[in-house]
């Protein structure tokens, strides 16, 4: 789903709202998580799941291509954990 399929969604299960509203709101509240993530932050959203970021050292990899030793930097990487409620619905839902 993207986002704009999202807001068309949203837009028409509730009706009362204009879907530039739904738009707004949408925008607003994606913006509101990538800037908590990116301060470090775990956001977590009971019965979805929870965001949170790990951390991978430097570590010693090798160019495939040439088979040269590099090293490469320590990154932060985004990690989604479902909760409960999704993980079940999911697995009701495709198997």
């Amino acid at each position: 789903m993207t986002r704009s399929e999202l807001i068309t969604q949203m837009a028409n299960r509730q009706e009362h709202l204009p879907e530039a509203d739904v738009e707004v709101v949408v925008k607003a509240l994606l913006n509101l998580l990538r800037e908590s993530l990116a301060n470090g932050e775990r956001i977590e959203v009971r019965g979805f799941g929870s965001f949170s970021l790990h951390y991978r050292p430097p570590r010693q990899a090798r160019n495939p291509k040439t088979g040269e030793t590099v090293f490469t930097a320590g990154k932060h990487y985004l990690h989604f954990k479902p909760g409960k409620e999704l993980r079940e619905r999911v697995n009701f839902v495709y198997f």
